[in-house]
């Protein structure tokens, strides 16, 4: 299989622009109904979908929930993905289903990411422009065999162009130190962001609720009552998904409701409804446990 993954991504026709990232990457696979977490790290990401190092197997086709956090963006970005490749610890995601709350934040990063670059490209011009004037202004001492008499104008100009000479000197010096710097300032940042990644599942407490993908909990309703068409947002004209964060107890009970998206009188109308929700406990390691999932309330206008 992962002999033909690589000639897979070739093929792939790819859409949209794809970005690196360095960010954790965790991953929900089902094994014999039994959903599984992997822990990883992105190493590119688009509208389409995303690329990581998964500390686990996957197999081509699989479907999969993946949960990342972008840079400078609070909202996490979730979604159902499918596998399309796999070969040493490298896997590739395709997104399915992805609302467009999720697509219009990956779309904002992508947009800052591409200034920033842009950016960073206009610096490291500057900085080699610096570079050839430091090199094209370097002065090499002459042998001088015989004395000449030297005037007192061509004095002074040699007095006045020694110290410019040792201030380009200097700041050449100073943009090599800070280059070594900053690239000194990201590997240890990289290094540091791994060693958290692998330690990540020690440092968990014990009862932090564990991750569940949404369509496992669905599975699981008892009992749900429809949620209430807003009157102000109906005569608005306002539809679409109102999606909350929740915390099942391991009673089954909704504990804790936190909005992620959507227009905030359907929100407040969906968390009215889902707070009264019952579902079956969820079992880990032969005992009920209290989960996270997303919860996704649809409203259209007929």
């Amino acid at each position: 299989m992962s002999a033909v993954a690589p000639a897979l991504e070739k093929i792939q026709r790819r859409n949209f622009s794809r970005h690196p990232i360095h960010v954790p990457l965790d991953v929900i696979a089902l094994r014999s109904g039994v959903p599984e977490n992997l822990p990883g790290r992105c190493t590119d990401l688009s509208e389409s979908g995303v690329g990581g190092m998964i500390a686990g197997e996957l197999s081509a086709g699989q479907q999969v929930a993946v949960e990342l956090r972008l840079p400078n963006v609070g909202v996490p970005v979730r979604a159902r993905a499918m596998v399309r490749y796999q070969g040493q610890l490298r896997c590739g995601f395709e997104f399915a289903g992805l609302p467009v709350e999720q697509r219009e934040m990956i779309r904002y990063w992508a947009h800052r990411v591409e200034n920033l670059q842009f950016s960073a490209g206009e610096e490291k011009a500057l900085v080699e422009k610096k570079l050839v004037e430091a090199e094209e202004n370097r002065v090499e001492p002459k042998p001088i065999a015989v004395e000449v008499p030297v005037s007192a104008a061509a004095e002074e100009a040699t007095k006045r162009s020694t110290p410019r000479i040792k201030v380009r000197r200097r700041r050449f010096y100073f943009l090599l130190c800070a280059m070594l710097l900053m690239a000194g300032l990201g590997w240890w940042q990289w290094q540091r962001s791994w060693k958290e990644l692998e330690i990540g599942n020690a440092a968990k407490a014990p009862d932090a609720p564990l991750r569940v993908a949404p369509e496992t909990m669905e599975m699981r309703i008892v009992s749900k009552v429809d949620p209430v068409y807003p009157e102000e947002a109906r005569q608005a004209g306002k539809q679409g998904l109102a999606v909350l964060d929740a915390v099942i107890g391991a009673d089954g009970s909704v504990t804790e409701l936190r909005p992620v998206s959507g227009d905030d009188r359907l929100v407040k109308s969906a968390e009215d409804a889902v707070r009264s929700w019952k579902f079956d406990p969820y079992q880990s390691s032969g005992r009920a446990v209290a989960v996270e999932t997303t919860i996704a309330v649809d409203f259209r206008l007929n």
